[in-house]
Parts: structure tokens; sequence; C-alpha cells
């Protein structure tokens, strides 16, 4: 086998199908053989979903407990739903040690609230004021980010490392010295021991290679996908899923980085036939054609200036100050003249 990076499969399904995939040995044994861990989607706390855990238990399969909501408590964690994220923790907790449960860390998903996502594409104009209300509310994102990171250090003192799931502009709030992309959306940038930034290709079959190339260098894991499957949202178009081609080319650019790779999801992979053709990958053959990131890295500078501009709004009152001062006295001088 080519050398690889080390990957991780997302799994995000209810208990029935979770238990019907992992019926197939052959999916087993093709994670085995890949030496792969799975970042599994704790959609709930059943004892389904703790037999598929112990199955990979016993095969000594890392395991991810990748943290979920009930869809009415904002599904992904985010700036507003804390306190259900927090009590889900106590609770997965509790699960574990009932049912005897070996977790290689745990994962956070820190994407805006689905209901807000909902919103959004139902063109709900809720969304709009609620949106308003988080960028005003400074004070309520630094109650979150508090919350979070005692949450990360309650984790941290179970024994648990942990990494956080985001998209990718949250660089570029960070990038810009700003928290208005996460105020806007609901978002939080948690410390996490490794991050991984979710550069799904599918998101933009136009220009997806080069958001995964330009971003990759600024994550610790590379998130790609989508090969079938996750959370469906109402008026939200169903994304095309990667074929076996886009596939190939996102392994390889994300496997030049040197990083591991996480893969969105084991489900999809497993449909489409792509699991099994991954034993026998060649990693190093060259991508046909690298993209080209300039459109991307100019994307992204507008985007850093404004979150820049926004996050200090007295220096835009300061310029339009200096601008009216500047014009009235030149009309000033004008008259004296």
């Amino acid at each position: 086998m080519q050398n690889k990076p080390d990957l991780t499969f997302f799994c995000e399904l209810p208990a029935r199908e979770l238990a019907a995939l992992f019926e197939d040995r052959f999916v087993l044994d093709d994670l085995k053989t890949l030496n792969a861990a799975v970042s599994l989607g704790i959609l709930d706390l059943s004892p389904e979903r703790a037999e598929v855990v112990r199955k990979m238990n016993l095969l000594n399969i890392p395991v991810i407990a990748w943290l979920l909501l009930p869809k009415d408590q904002g599904y992904w964690f985010n700036l507003e739903n804390y306190p259900y994220a927090i009590a889900r923790y106590e609770d997965f907790k509790i699960w574990s040690r009932e049912n005897d449960l070996r977790w290689a860390g745990i994962g956070l998903d820190i994407e805006p609230d689905y209901n807000q996502m909902e919103a959004f594409h139902t063109h709900d104009p809720r969304f709009y004021v609620d949106a308003f209300k988080r960028l005003n509310d400074h004070l309520a994102y630094d109650q979150a980010m508090l919350a979070y990171t005692g949450l990360v250090h309650q984790a941290h003192a179970d024994g648990f490392e942990v990494e956080a799931y985001h998209i990718p502009q949250i660089t570029d709030d960070r990038k810009a010295g700003s928290n208005v992309l996460q105020r806007l959306v609901g978002l939080v940038d948690v410390p996490v021991d490794r991050e991984v930034l979710m550069l799904y290709s599918s998101f933009s079959p136009s220009k997806g290679h080069a958001l995964l190339a330009e971003y990759a260098s600024e994550t610790d894991s590379v998130g790609i996908g989508n090969t079938g499957g996750g959370v469906q949202i109402e008026g939200w178009d169903e994304e095309p899923y990667l074929t076996w081609e886009d596939f190939s080319t996102d392994l390889r650019l994300a496997w030049q980085t040197g990083k591991p790779v996480h893969i969105f999801s084991l489900e999809g992979c497993v449909r489409q036939g792509f699991l099994d053709r991954l034993i026998t990958f060649d990693w190093n053959q060259a991508v046909p054609t690298q993209p080209d990131t300039n459109p991307v890295k100019l994307m992204r500078k507008g985007l850093q200036t404004l979150l820049w501009a926004v996050q200090r709004p007295w220096v835009i009152l300061a310029g339009l100050s200096a601008l009216v001062g500047g014009l009235l006295f030149r009309k000033g001088s004008n008259k004296n003249n």
C-alpha cells in the first residue's frame, strides 16, 4: 500500500441505519485495513449506537464522539445553545459509563443553528432579525466563548482530546482580528487540540478544489466531501455528491499537505463503493491540474478587509469624519478665495 495520510471518516446516521451499516463485516474490515478512525455522530444515546461503538472498540478502531443535539435545540453546537451542549456532554458521559464505551476523543461541530439555516434558505425574515441581534450582542459572544472553553477544559480533565469542525471562513475572521462573522452566523472559535476545516468541494462544484487547496494550509486536518449523506435542510437543494474522479482529486490535494484527512462520509463511501477502493488507492499519483487559487485568495482578501472594518467601526467613523472635515475645509477655502 502506498503511503497515505491518517484517515478519519465522519458517520452521521440514525440508530437503525447505523446498525444496518455496521452489520456489514466488510465495513469493519476495510476500516481496520485502512487503520482509519471514525468520528461518529452522537444523534442519540441509544442501545443500537452503543453496540456499534462496542464493535469498533473490540477491533481497536478509534472512535471519536461527534456530539450533536436534537434539531429543535440547533443540532450543531453554536453561539446560543451552549447550555444544551454542556448538558449533552454530561449525558454522553453517563451513557458511555453505563455501556462501557471507549472513545479516542470528542468532536465539537461548531456551525450555525439548524433552524436558522432553514429560516435562511426559506427566506424567513426572522433569520435577518436574529442575525442583527447576534451581531450587536458582544456579551453573548463572550459568554458562549467562556462556556465552550470550560467544556473543552472539562473534556481534557476527563481524559479526552477535543477536535472542532469549522467552516473555512472562520479562519478569515481570525486573520482579520475579528469575531464579526462568528457573531453574525452564530459561531464560536474555541481553542481545541485539533481543528478540522470542512473543505467540501461538493459545496461549490465550480471552485471547490481551489477552496480546498487555498484553505488546506490553515487547518490541522483537511475535511473533504461530501460523498453522500448528511442532515437535510428545508429549502436547501440537495448538493451533488462527489464522483470518484472528484473524490480522488480531493484526496490527493489533501495528501499533498502532509496532514491528516477527515472524510465525509463513511456511509457515502460505502454506498458509492469508495471505501474498498481506498485500500489500493495510489496516493502518489499527481493531480491532473492544480487548481487556480487566485480568485479564492482575492475573495478572502475582500472578506477579511470587510470583517476588519466592521470589527472596528470607529476607524470607519474617523475616516468619514476626516473626509467630511477635509471637504468642509476645502469649501471654506474656496469661499475665501
